[in-house]
């Protein structure tokens, strides 16, 4: 009998003019850096190293530590570069909306 490969965890990073996705292999207890750190992404994409991480599964934050399910998704979140409320009050002021632009 053929013994079932494990299911993978997918790590995925969005720039503005592309997407870094990577799968790497769960394992019992795997947590979200540490999917971050199997795959690749933080050698891939020098501007991650070094800095904190703020971390998803599925479009929910979650901790460093969070343990993952197989097939989960981690997300790894880019900081804002304008805060939301700014950037409507900026929109408004000029006669603009999102979705007019």
């Amino acid at each position: 009998m053929a013994v079932p490969e494990r299911v993978a965890v997918e790590v995925v990073y969005a720039l503005r003019d592309r997407q870094h996705v990577s799968r790497v292999r769960h394992a019992d207890g795997m947590t979200a850096i540490e999917a971050v750190e199997a795959s690749g992404l933080l050698q891939t994409c020098p501007e991650l190293a070094g800095s904190r991480l703020d971390l998803g599964v599925y479009g929910r934050v979650v901790r460093q530590t969070h343990v993952l399910w197989p097939a989960d998704r981690v997300e790894i979140y880019r900081p804002l570069t304008t805060e939301p409320r700014e950037a409507r009050r900026r929109l408004a002021a000029g006669g603009k909306t999102r979705r007019s632009e």
